[in-house]
């Protein structure tokens, strides 16, 4: 079993930036595929970026591309989101997850992801 809990969340002006941080709970942190996804009212929940656990390779959306970096601390079983420069349409209801398959492929699909925190909120205002 593994919790994820998120924080960071919050109201932010457009162009302004948030961290977001995913705490683990549970044993096996440093070989699970970590990801965040969004789902903004209306829409469906979308892929915005992963972590693999095995050399750290990250992806993101192409939407969030160059403003976004996730990065991961093994040590403090925590992933976190940096946001910069978000946007008003960068607003939603933002989810952590892991994927513990131990698969070298990481996943961008909702479906590829087992363990789901409970979000946190971003609102960035225009």
């Amino acid at each position: 079993q593994v919790q994820l809990v998120e924080s960071g969340g919050g109201l932010v002006q457009a162009g302004g930036s948030l961290r977001l941080s995913c705490a683990a709970a549970g044993r096996g942190f440093s070989s699970y595929n970590m990801g965040w996804f969004r789902q903004a009212p209306g829409k469906e929940r979308e892929f915005v970026a992963a972590i693999g656990w095995r050399g750290g390779r990250t992806y993101d959306a192409d939407s969030v591309k160059g403003r976004f970096t996730i990065s991961r601390d093994n040590a403090k079983n925590t992933v976190l989101l940096q946001m910069n420069s978000l946007k008003p349409e960068d607003t939603a209801v933002y989810y952590c997850a892991a994927d513990t398959s131990r698969g070298l492929f990481v996943p961008t699909v909702v479906g590829d992801y087992d363990y789901w925190g409970q979000g946190t909120q971003v609102t960035v205002s225009s």
